[in-house]
């Protein structure tokens, strides 16, 4: 490899990957079966509130099967479909969810003086529209 090129990353399709049939998983049998290196695991719990492995006695990073899954999917949102760390978040968040649930989400994010702005010029627009016609 050419000195100052990033690795090549490998996609790993979960249906591919046999992940064995344990109740809790190690950070670094979770690094080998994901191809994701174990600080980047770490960030991405970070990033991602539904990604929370337990702390087992002695401290260690366990995980379930549920957080590999989720791993998996984040993986291929951030290298395969190339969204940024934000945009996995956003559809993680609304993935399941019903359109009304969606627009729900969407409307919250925004404040009031948003959306009276946004308004406005939409009355503007139909204003100037109206006239033309």
């Amino acid at each position: 490899m050419a000195k100052g090129r990033a690795a090549r990353l490998i996609p790993v399709p979960p249906a591919e990957v046999a992940i064995p049939d344990k109740l809790y998983f190690r950070i670094g049998e979770v690094s080998e079966l994901t191809r994701t290196k174990a600080f980047v695991l770490r960030f991405w719990e970070t990033e991602f509130p539904s990604l929370r492995p337990v702390k087992g006695k002695s401290g260690h990073r366990l995980y379930r099967r549920k957080d590999v899954e989720l791993i998996f999917q984040i993986r291929r949102l951030l290298y395969e479909k190339g969204f940024t760390i934000a945009g996995a978040r956003r559809h993680l968040a609304t993935e399941g969810k019903t359109p009304a649930e969606q627009r729900h989400m969407f409307q919250s994010s925004l404040d009031v003086a948003q959306l009276q702005a946004i308004r406005q010029e939409l009355q503007t627009i139909l204003t100037l529209l109206s006239r033309k016609c």
